[in-house]
């Protein structure tokens, strides 16, 4: 039998086909994501889960339409300007993951204030994937080394997994433990794909807007039940 996860991912999939089913607008859906996500971490933070990793807006995110985009930017501007107090009073610790340089200069001053504002606080590791691609990731980190080689500051032959992890965006994030995706598609879209080697996978049908915290205790409850072998016997 294996203990609680340390470290939770999740993919948050199936807004839009929520809002569709219900006729409703794609803006809908991603608006009840929103609060589903505000709910979940809430659970986490009581359920004194670590590390809490939410993927909320991937680097191919871009490629939907600019109405679209716009309206999932001023959702996530919202969320930035109105959850300091929840943040706060569950003791959480806020973190961005992804280039955020894309990102409108009022949102990346909300998550540097956020990211200050709870840097001291010592309960759930909140981390948002924004503007996330791990492919990115890598290349970025790729990039580094080189770099520091050329620099004279790292050693290629001192190149080794443990060295190249220092190089990524999660760099003093513990690898996660188990991956949830909702909506029922089983794959992992260029998620954390170095982080995720070892991770315990989790697949639903529920669309994420009808996720909630009995939606996860299941998840947690499967981990549970898993034998990590981590390539041994």
């Amino acid at each position: 039998m294996t203990t609680d996860p340390c470290h939770i991912a999740i993919i948050m999939d199936g807004n839009r086909r929520w809002a569709e089913r219900r006729g409703l607008a794609i803006a809908d859906g991603h608006k009840e994501g929103g609060l589903v996500a505000k709910n979940i971490i809430t659970e986490a933070a009581k359920s004194k889960i670590r590390y809490l990793t939410l993927y909320a807006f991937s680097s191919e995110n871009w490629q939907r339409s600019d109405f679209e985009v716009s309206n999932l930017m001023l959702l996530l501007e919202f969320y930035l300007s109105n959850n300091s107090r929840l943040l706060l009073e569950n003791n959480i610790r806020f973190r961005v993951i992804g280039d955020i340089a894309r990102l409108s200069p009022s949102i990346q001053k909300k998550i540097t204030e956020y990211e200050i504002l709870t840097k001291n606080s010592t309960g759930l590791n909140l981390i948002i994937a924004l503007n996330y691609g791990s492919k990115l990731e890598i290349v970025d980190s790729c990039r580094k080394i080189c770099l520091e080689v050329i620099a004279g500051t790292t050693k290629l032959e001192e190149l080794n997994e443990q060295k190249f992890a220092e190089f990524l965006y999660t760099k003093d994030i513990p690898d996660p433990d188990l991956l949830i995706r909702t909506s029922g598609e089983q794959r992992i879209s260029n998620f954390l794909l170095w982080q995720i080697a070892y991770t315990e996978l989790y697949f639903t049908n529920k669309l994420w807007p009808d996720f909630n915290k009995e939606d996860l205790d299941e998840a947690i409850k499967s981990f549970r039940e898993r034998k990590r072998k981590y390539g041994a016997k």
